[in-house]
């Protein structure tokens, strides 16, 4: 059974994680949201935290109206946070009604929060819909009037041209789980044809029990190879668009943008270091790729959120190998970089 004990271990372990992985921000819907704001300040990350919503009943809430109130409450405790935000949640279109869709949408509204849920998924959950309401999950949200900039949709795989016209024209926000996607056999989501239609695209890994890793790197390097595999183009989701979905596209979407995502006077001191100096990045002529396509969460070595170092990696004794000491490969190789640099 699901307990608060349980969510505030769980979200300690995914915190260290991330942390350790460079990750400063995370975006969350779980039940006991309360449970997982504890555990997010006791490790001093940014956190997002969705307040779930759902029709059946669990060991959280019993109907939508339960988890709505419970919700607020906690919204309520810890709105003054500088750490954490809120955003409802209702989980799907499939899992929600219409008649509490349209009352988070009223509340949210009030309270000057976002909307973050799962949408169009599977192709099945795109057939089903049409079955029942006679339109898709997306269509469905637009008649009910919640297609804003406030909210924020996972996944988006199953996507029509002018379903993707209408997110654009109505300044929603996506967020790209390629992993996920992948393991699941759910398909690859449009992303090149999102961001031609000027959708704000975000990177998120999704939970860890439909992806295994909460890493941020392996999700940029991902959705950089998968729009190129997809499209044909080998200029699709360059590495600097790939460095955006994870920073300030995400800080869009969160509603956030004036506080993270980006290094600019004024915005709150959320940093990472990373060690170019190790072996797996050298040679390096161009950073913002190498992050990208070289670079993995083992090269982290520090991280600051909001000025304050959260997490470093200590000055680790280098592996050992048998033919060459590290630091002499490490001079060949800055000795090459430099020759070839010239040319």
């Amino acid at each position: 059974n699901v307990t608060p004990n349980f969510v505030r271990e769980g979200t300690l372990l995914a915190c260290a994680e991330m942390l350790s992985g460079g990750t400063t921000t995370f975006n969350d819907m779980y039940f006991y949201p309360e449970a997982s704001i504890q555990a997010s300040l006791q490790m001093g990350m940014r956190a997002s935290i969705g307040l779930v919503v759902l029709e059946f009943s669990t060991n959280y809430a019993n109907n939508a109206a339960s988890y709505i109130a419970k919700g607020t409450e906690v919204r309520d405790q810890y709105k003054t946070d500088s750490l954490v935000s809120f955003n409802f949640s209702p989980h799907a279109p499939y899992t929600v009604s219409d008649e509490s869709l349209i009352q988070i949408n009223m509340l949210a509204e009030q309270l000057d929060i976002g909307i973050h849920m799962h949408l169009h998924e599977t192709q099945n959950e795109v057939i089903q819909s049409q079955q029942t309401y006679g339109m898709t999950p997306l269509h469905r949200l637009s008649k009910l009037g919640l297609l804003s900039a406030r909210l924020s949709l996972a996944h988006c795989v199953h996507m029509t041209e002018l379903e993707m016209q209408l997110l654009a024209e109505q300044c929603c926000h996506i967020a790209h789980c390629p992993a996920s996607n992948l393991k699941l056999a759910s398909g690859i989501a449009p992303i090149t044809k999102c961001i031609e239609y000027g959708i704000n695209v975000g990177l998120g890994t999704d939970g860890a029990a439909s992806n295994n890793r909460l890493d941020m790197f392996a999700e940029m390097r991902l959705a950089a190879l998968l729009a190129k595999g997809q499209s044909g183009d080998a200029t699709a989701v360059s590495a600097y668009r790939a460095i955006e979905m994870a920073t300030i596209n995400g800080a869009k979407a969160l509603g956030l943008e004036s506080k993270i995502g980006s290094v600019e006077v004024g915005k709150c001191a959320d940093l990472i270091a990373v060690k170019m100096s190790d072996l797996n990045l050298q040679p390096c002529y161009d950073p913002v790729s190498h992050i990208v396509y070289v670079a993995s969460r083992e090269n982290v070595s520090h991280v600051w959120v909001n000025g304050d170092l959260k997490y470093y990696q200590p000055q680790a004794q280098q592996g050992v190998f048998n033919g060459v000491e590290p630091q002499e490969l490490s001079d060949i190789v800055q000795q090459w970089q430099h020759k070839m640099s010239k040319h």
